[in-house]
């Protein structure tokens, strides 16, 4: 382990677990057995693990703060860093990046905790769940497919349907996304408004933050439907808008971490007020 720059506080580290990139931030107090909160960063600014904890440091939350790097994501960009990225999606977002980027990282997952667990204190007490854009994607995957019990999961600028988010980004970009078979299969498996039923059995207190200038129909209005969803069914579920926010909460490129902007520092606020209230309840 190696400590990160100053940007990152000098008690931050870096390593990998179970081949996953991460970022630690230790608890305040040091305890043992203190609560977790995994963290997945945005394919926008912040679009790494370093950068992600930079934006979001939560640094009032008395929890070991765990930012895992996604695939073809920070360190592990496709060939042609950043350019290659976007080549990808420009290839076929669904089959090429959003799919196989929230299936391996469901599937890297189980590993990265266990080895996390293995090191004295790490990951021993309840945890929470931050998902940003696509890492909402990979939370709620988690959180519908596994047993881990889960104290609160926080999803901000959530991509939350997969049909909605490619939408956004035809809108966005000015492209047009030629559906196959294979990708609708994908984007029904990465539609958690038509699984909201089945995550409300779950009965995980939720937030979502989502900003008042993000994409109405493929961000905001998926989020509202989700939110109304789990307070239909009895389970805590909170909708906050940020104004002046758009989908990103760092400034470009959002490779490397960088100061925390006024977006982040609200998001940050908010996500970390909340988390504190609810993990508090658990320890």
């Amino acid at each position: 382990m190696v400590s990160e720059p100053n940007t990152l506080d000098t008690n931050v580290e870096r390593g990998t677990a179970g081949g996953v990139p991460f970022i630690a931030r230790p608890p305040i107090r040091h305890r043992d057995h203190a609560p977790a909160v995994i963290v997945w960063h945005m394919h926008d600014p912040p679009r790494s693990e370093a950068a992600m904890a930079a934006a979001l440091p939560l640094r009032d939350v008395d929890a070991w703060r765990v930012y895992l790097g996604l695939p073809l994501s920070g360190t592990r960009l496709p060939a042609g860093g950043l350019e290659g990225f976007f080549a990808l999606g420009y290839e076929d977002a669904v089959l090429k990046l959003y799919a196989p980027t929230v299936r391996q990282a469901v599937d890297e997952f189980p590993a990265a905790l266990a080895e996390l667990r293995r090191r004295p204190g790490r990951v021993n007490g309840p945890i929470a769940f931050v998902g940003a854009s696509i890492g909402a994607f990979v939370a709620l995957s988690l959180l519908a497919a596994s047993e881990l019990p889960i104290s609160a999961i926080a999803l901000v600028s959530p991509a939350l349907r997969l049909t909605g988010v490619v939408a956004a980004n035809e809108r966005r970009f000015a492209v047009t996304y030629a559906w196959s078979r294979e990708a609708r299969a994908a984007a029904a498996e990465l539609d958690f408004i038509r699984q909201a039923p089945a995550l409300a059995r779950r009965g995980t207190p939720t937030l979502l933050v989502v900003g008042a200038e993000d994409d109405a129909e493929g961000i905001v209005r998926p989020a509202e439907e989700l939110a109304a969803a789990f307070v239909r069914a009895g389970v805590e579920a909170t909708l906050t808008r940020i104004p002046a926010m758009a989908h990103a909460i760092a400034d470009g490129p959002g490779l490397e971490p960088a100061p925390q902007n006024a977006i982040a520092r609200v998001v940050d606020t908010v996500v970390g007020g909340w988390l504190r209230e609810r993990l508090s309840q658990r320890t």
